[in-house]
């Protein structure tokens, strides 16, 4: 799999290589991959390979080789959309909401995000690092080599602080790699919440307070907003976004998740990285995300299936228009302890063909050069080729089609981090 981002009918153009096109996997010139420096030199048949890479000058008996057995190779895969770092759990919630509490009304009684908060506040750095540590071998045993991990659990600055801290540390320790994102508008918090002009009072506070110390800290290289109906508005999003890109933070934001708010107008408007949830978004937000494509200022649309699914919602996000449309889709897990608590991509990936009426070879590039894309990684990660750093998966499966295909199996055999083996079966 090479080439950039993937849209509209090339979605599911993987640029597939099968090992019996070259007469099975023992072959002289089955496929294969070169490494060197953790950085991909060359993917071709092997003996081709072989050839070109001699006549470069590298010394071949040098390179260590790694028998795939006849499983599917894919790049490493990418969670461009998770909730890391949290304390404590909400499975409450799940009975709560089988007897049709709605996720609003959870949060205006103090669940929900709330009590996340309560716990994520009370919990020590070492504690949330040895979780954060737990969730990120998880992944790493379903194919994950790179995670997006946001704040969010702290809406205050010292919280908000410790918890990007631990992001970047967690990912300075790998293999994952680990890209931090601001959520200190992720809700109101109680401190805010029996205020007159509650909403609003917090929004000035993140622009006064919040974020002159997150870019001050360095740890974030993006920022989000939780655009919602009840949490916040359209414009008071764009007030966040607007402050934290003038600060050197990449702008995205939760949109249109439970109602049409507006996001997917603003992601299109302020040029947003991706635009992620997007189960209701109005025709208009379709629209405006599919002319920002056509204009070549594109905005992943970021699609967390598993959501969905786990909130027992019958509406589901339009991935097929959004295809149609020529906007790119990425799939995340949307981990967190209340509406996602899975860290499987891969089961958010079957989510995907089975909701969304994805394809597996258009979910493929969902969960890896597409969501590289809305990392702002497409030029590091993502696909295999020629410059790009080394990651990758080798899959006890014959093609990546059946990675959907068995939800919740055992499917990784090797996961290769920048050119290491960082993980490789018993």
């Amino acid at each position: 799999m090479s080439g950039g981002l993937r849209a509209g009918s090339d979605q599911g153009a993987i640029g597939r290589r099968a090992a019996a096109d070259a007469g099975g996997p023992t072959a002289p010139n089955a496929p294969a991959v070169a490494i060197w420096d953790g950085r991909i030199i060359g993917v071709a048949g092997l003996a081709d390979l072989e050839r070109a890479l001699g006549a470069e000058g590298y010394p071949i008996g040098r390179f260590e080789r790694l028998d795939a057995r006849g499983g599917a190779v894919t790049p490493g895969l990418v969670d461009p959309h998770t909730h890391l770092l949290f304390a404590g759990s909400r499975e409450g919630e799940l009975e709560l909401r089988q007897r049709g509490a709605a996720y609003l009304e959870i949060l205006a009684a103090g669940g929900g995000i709330l009590a996340t908060v309560a716990a994520t506040r009370g919990a020590s750095s070492e504690t949330l690092a040895v979780h954060g540590r737990r969730w990120l071998g998880e992944m790493l045993g379903h194919g994950v080599t790179t995670i997006e991990a946001k704040s969010g659990y702290g809406l205050d600055l010292a919280t908000e602080l410790r918890l990007l801290e631990i992001a970047h540390h967690l990912g300075r320790e790998g293999p994952i790699e680990v890209v931090p994102t601001w959520l200190g508008a992720h809700a109101v918090p109680p401190e805010f919440r029996g205020r007159p002009d509650g909403t609003e009072s917090y929004v000035r506070h993140l622009l006064d307070e919040q974020l002159p110390g997150i870019a001050a800290q360095g740890r974030a290289v993006a920022a989000d907003v939780f655009c919602e109906e009840g949490v916040f508005t359209a414009d008071q999003s764009r007030r966040v976004l607007m402050a934290a890109a003038a600060l050197g933070l990449r702008p995205r934001l939760h949109a249109d998740e439970l109602t049409p708010s507006g996001g997917a107008e603003l992601a299109a408007e302020i040029g947003a990285t991706t635009a992620d949830h997007l189960a209701t978004p109005s025709d208009a937000g379709i629209a405006a995300l599919a002319a920002a494509a056509a204009d070549g200022r594109p905005v992943v649309a970021t699609l967390l299936p598993a959501t969905t699914w786990f909130l027992m919602k019958d509406r589901h996000a339009p991935a097929r228009t959004f295809i149609d449309a020529g906007v790119p889709v990425a799939i995340g897990t949307d981990f967190n302890p209340g509406t996602s608590p899975t860290p499987s991509l891969p089961l958010a990936m079957t989510a995907a063909c089975l909701n969304l009426r994805m394809s597996p070879d258009e979910v493929l590039a969902a969960v890896t050069i597409n969501a590289a894309q809305a990392l702002g990684l497409a030029d590091e990660i993502g696909s295999l080729e020629p410059g790009k750093q080394a990651d990758l998966v080798v899959w006890k499966v014959p093609t990546s089609r059946q990675i959907p295909y068995w939800p919740a199996a055992d499917l990784v055999r090797t996961v290769v981090k920048r050119g290491e083996v960082v993980l490789a079966e018993a």
